[in-house]
């Protein structure tokens, strides 16, 4: 008798971590909540489990995917506002027109909360690999400084350089080389 004599915790505390355990929320109208508030005063506790029937469940899978889709709709959208930055030929300097474009991306980033930057620097296809490389983060980082002027934390910005790995134009012309030398910005959820 005395070994029987826990088991009636043992089985409530398993019934609370399957309970605890559910991939099922419950989610309650505003008139289900009226229902089991009007049902607990008029003594029917167990009345307010068979309301009226407006509640739903919702898996936590999508509720996640839910959650992913607005995130990448915001994305995309930020995405769509904001254009490339150009740089003079072997330079890194932020030119007059590139300060519109900039001030635009911080206040972007300013309203979107959770939400990183990573800025692309890229140059023309003269010069070494090696030289390009280093141009193209210097050029991101001149960028990624005047935002952080600008008030956006370091924390929520980072560089990467593709040198001339990836060009918008394969042209050997000056009008297609300027197009090139660029600083791009790509908006990435932040992971937490």
């Amino acid at each position: 008798m005395k070994r029987y004599a826990a088991l009636p915790a043992v089985l409530a505390v398993m019934l609370l971590i399957l309970l605890g355990c559910s991939s099922q929320y419950r989610v309650a109208s505003q008139a289900d909540q009226s229902d089991f508030a009007k049902q607990q005063r008029a003594g029917d506790p167990a009345g307010a489990a068979s309301s009226s029937g407006r509640t739903e469940s919702i898996s936590e899978r999508d509720m996640t995917a839910a959650r992913q889709s607005d995130v990448q709709s915001r994305l995309r959208e930020l995405q769509q506002k904001v254009r490339d930055i150009n740089f003079d030929y072997d330079r890194y300097d932020i030119r007059e027109d590139a300060k519109p474009i900039l001030k635009e991306v911080a206040g972007l980033m300013g309203r979107a909360k959770g939400i990183k930057l990573v800025i692309e620097g890229h140059c023309d296809q003269r010069g070494t690999t090696e030289y390009n490389l280093g141009l193209g983060e210097r050029r991101a980082h001149s960028a990624k400084e005047y935002l952080i002027a600008l008030g956006i934390p370091s924390s929520r910005i980072e560089t990467i350089s593709f040198g001339q790995e990836k060009p918008l134009c394969a042209e050997a012309s000056e009008a297609c080389w300027a197009k090139n030398r660029r600083g791009h910005f790509v908006f990435v959820e932040e992971v937490r």
